[in-house]
């Protein structure tokens, strides 16, 4: 039994399981790059002669390269997850209600939601006076898009 862990392709293929049972878990995307590259790297190990530190040096150059790839070269709609990130303070804000600071004029305007002031765009061309209540009901880039609650 030994022998099989002494032997690089099984060390590397191990750590590519590992690392494609914690994607599984987690479900973050980001562990499915070092989980190929794992792979990658026991079969160069295993056939192409590298040894122990090179086949780390391989590995951490095939990592760090494919994320750097797909960050660049992937759709951004299959990077990000579909649900709301908490720790998106933008987004969290979609169905928080608030008020208009400032008239709207050609659809745009200013609103204060949760404890913020934000630069506004109606949802449609209903006026929208100072101090009307509004409903967050998305986001595009640093405006919120808003309606009468």
């Amino acid at each position: 039994m030994s022998l099989y862990l002494a032997h690089p392709l099984w060390a590397w293929l191990a750590l590519a399981g590992v690392l494609l049972v914690i994607e599984v878990l987690t479900g973050s995307g980001w562990m499915l790059w070092p989980a190929g590259c794992a792979a990658v790297v026991a079969f160069a190990a295993a056939y192409g002669g590298l040894s122990p530190g090179q086949a780390v040096l391989v590995f951490a150059l095939l990592t760090i390269s494919s994320v750097l790839l797909a960050r660049r070269y992937l759709p951004k709609s299959l990077l990000r997850r579909a649900d709301n990130d908490i720790n998106d303070n933008v987004a969290r804000l979609v169905g928080h209600q608030g008020r208009v600071v400032t008239a709207f004029h050609d659809r745009s305007g200013r609103v204060f939601v949760d404890g913020k002031e934000w630069a506004a765009e109606a949802d449609d061309a209903q006026a929208l006076n100072a101090g009307a209540r509004v409903e967050v009901t998305g986001v595009a880039g640093a405006r919120l898009k808003v309606r009468a609650a």
